[in-house]
């Protein structure tokens, strides 16, 4: 992961730092042999650093990771979810453009 500010997220962690976050948190559910999820890793790593202390923005590998994807729905990767409150608020799936992506974190933070 290129930047610090992208939290790399696992089942047993998923509440306490995304259900339960006070700032809304973008989730990237990937995978590494996902082609668009490597297109888009460089977007989602200049967001998590663009919006420091307004957003959280995490990763969590589909892969190693199962009981949450299943639970969100996670059928395509990537999906892009934003969480807020505890919440879905936001979906995007498939590699996003960058202008997509910014205009619906705009509207949750």
């Amino acid at each position: 992961m290129a930047s610090q500010n992208v939290k790399e997220l696992t089942d047993a962690n998923f509440e306490a730092d995304v259900l339960k976050s006070e700032l809304p948190t973008l989730v990237d559910f990937w995978a590494v042999w996902c082609g668009p999820c490597k297109q888009i890793a460089p977007t989602v790593d200049a967001l998590a650093d663009l919006y420091k202390g307004k957003l959280n923005v995490a990763k969590m590998d589909v892969d190693h990771h199962q009981i949450v994807p299943q639970q969100y729905g996670v059928r395509s990767i990537p999906t892009l979810l934003i969480f807020k409150g505890g919440k879905v608020v936001g979906q995007l799936v498939g590699a996003t453009p960058r202008a997509k992506l910014e205009a619906e974190i705009q509207k949750h933070i």
